[in-house]
């Protein structure tokens, strides 16, 4: 029995191991004793290393901020007889953190529901499903007795989403593979990931001196490489006079004793009413209630991958343009929700806001508003930005400082990565790309630059593949993720034949990468 028929074989497994990792809740959370990422995190990774260890695969625990699963590889001779043992290694990073739940699901996120040919849950796109995959491409191939003239080693990240500190730790303890294949994005081939940006545009709010509707607080989104799906806004009444938002002793007097009951309900009822015309004009899902002696305006999006905003629908900036109608009373504030409208709006590619670039390769620039929090001090809003390869962080940044301090505002770097990109005529890129089209008959699908990062920026010589295909729906970071069963076994068979080819005797590279 050949690899692919052992594969077909392993389907139920597959199937079963994949809906055990998303039974695992395994977003980032506060270390607990000498687990760093959380115990949801801690299971889902100690599951994998486990399962490795009873099928008889080495294992490397690099103090749980990640790991891998190894078969070594070995030099034979003519006849076959192993010699020495191999000296170079495939590295395959995968990631079983997900990101946060979001709003909306109809399917138990944790559940791995099995309906028919599909399987619910978060992570069965990003990264679970294409863990499963690659690990049983490589117990399938050790089964049916080949022998790898490299190391094999499947990489166990455990907080991609959030920072990739672990990765950091695994690599300071590991040595690096020497080149690779991250299973975290699309078929056929990605040959270049843009530049990644995330930062903070702050303002201090001062006290409004008007009486009338004050933005109180704002909150929105829970990642900032997620298109946010949930918005909300606290309005009150106050007396601005005060220079305290209402809460001199004189006006907190005066509410309670309702002399500005009839003020505020007649500003209340305005802002109810321009909530059902907004509703009506844009097909927005925003609604208002009454919490206390405050109004509630909240706004329900739609979230998607920060690397595809176009694909979601951004509830801060619903919720910005709906308070740019409204005449708020505190003018910082106001300055503050004007300022987002006029230079970021509804645009993805940052045009409004002066950063507006692009190349051949990647295509424009991409912006993600991910992450707000506004309070009485203070408004803080989170940006996540994809660059073309050609360009650089500090390009973008240059480019956004008149935007910045024409506004008075202020910026605080979190974050960045540089670009990855090869050529489409490498030849590490073409034996993947040959891979994909010997296993699914496309031969027009051609490589491609993403505005995702992964782990392949983590390795040396390494490029994302799959486990999307092309004609799949896009469901990362969005509600009732979900992978279909024979898009799941097809990647399974594109990872064993891959890791076969990449792991013959001879090199593909003539040089390192610069």
């Amino acid at each position: 029995m050949n690899y692919k028929e052992i594969l077909d074989s392993y389907r139920d497994e597959v199937v079963g191991t994949l809906r055990e990792l998303v039974s695992f809740q395994s977003v980032k959370a506060a270390p607990a004793g000498a687990w760093p990422f959380g115990e949801e995190v801690q299971k889902a990774y100690a599951y994998m290393l486990a399962k490795a260890e009873r099928d008889g695969f080495d294992t490397f625990n690099a103090d749980n901020y990640g790991g891998h699963i190894e078969w070594p590889g070995a030099e034979t001779d003519e006849r076959g007889e192993i010699i020495a043992a191999a000296d170079e290694t495939l590295g395959i990073p995968v990631h079983l953190d997900v990101v946060p739940l979001g709003d909306g699901w109809t399917h138990d996120p944790w559940g791995g529901e099995d309906a028919g040919e599909i399987i619910y849950g978060r992570g069965t796109t990003d990264n679970k499903g294409a863990a499963a995959c690659v690990y049983y491409a490589m117990k399938v191939l050790k089964e049916a007795g080949y022998v790898p003239a490299k190391n094999i080693r499947l990489i166990l990240g455990l907080d991609e989403e959030t920072g990739w500190s672990g990765m950091d730790k695994y690599l300071e303890q590991a040595s690096p593979p020497d080149f690779g294949f991250s299973p975290d994005a699309d078929f056929p081939v990605i040959n270049g990931e843009m530049g990644m940006m995330v930062f903070e545009i702050a303002k201090k709010l001062e006290p409004g001196r008007e009486s009338g509707l004050f933005l109180r607080s704002m909150a929105g989104g829970s990642a900032p490489n997620m298109v946010p799906d949930n918005c909300r806004a606290i309005l009150v009444y106050e007396d601005g006079l005060s220079g305290k938002g209402g809460k001199s002793k004189k006006s907190a007097k005066r509410a309670a004793q309702g002399k500005d009951a009839a003020a505020r309900d007649k500003v209340f009822a305005s802002v109810k009413e321009a909530v059902s015309d907004f509703r009506g004009r844009t097909g927005a899902k925003i609604s208002c209630k009454g919490v206390g002696s405050a109004l509630e305006v909240s706004v329900h999006g739609v979230s998607a991958h920060g690397s595809r905003p176009e694909k979601g629908v951004n509830a801060i900036t619903a919720l910005m343009d709906f308070l740019g109608g409204i005449g708020l009373a505190n003018e910082s504030a106001r300055d503050f929700v004007d300022f987002y409208n006029t230079q970021i709006g509804y645009e993805t590619d940052g045009k409004s806001l002066g950063i507006a670039m692009g190349d051949g390769p990647s295509g424009p620039l991409i912006v993600n508003t991910g992450m707000i929090g506004l309070s009485r001090e203070a408004a803080i809003l989170t940006v996540n930005v994809r660059y073309p390869v050609s360009k650089k962080e500090e390009d973008v940044y240059d480019a956004l400082r008149p935007a910045i301090d024409s506004n008075g505002l202020g910026v605080v770097k979190i974050s960045g990565m540089a670009p990855l990109y090869y050529a489409p005529d490498e030849p590490f890129v073409g034996t993947l790309l040959a891979v994909y089209r010997e296993n699914t008959g496309d031969t027009e699908s051609l490589p491609v630059v993403m505005g995702g990062g992964t782990y392949a920026r983590a390795i040396p010589r390494a490029v994302a593949f799959g486990p999307r295909f092309p004609d799949d729906e896009e469901v990362m970071h969005q509600k009732d993720e979900f992978v279909s069963i024979p898009s799941l076994m097809k990647a399974a068979h594109i990872y064993a034949d891959a890791i076969c080819r990449l792991t013959q005797r001879g090199s593909l590279f003539g040089q390192a990468r610069p």
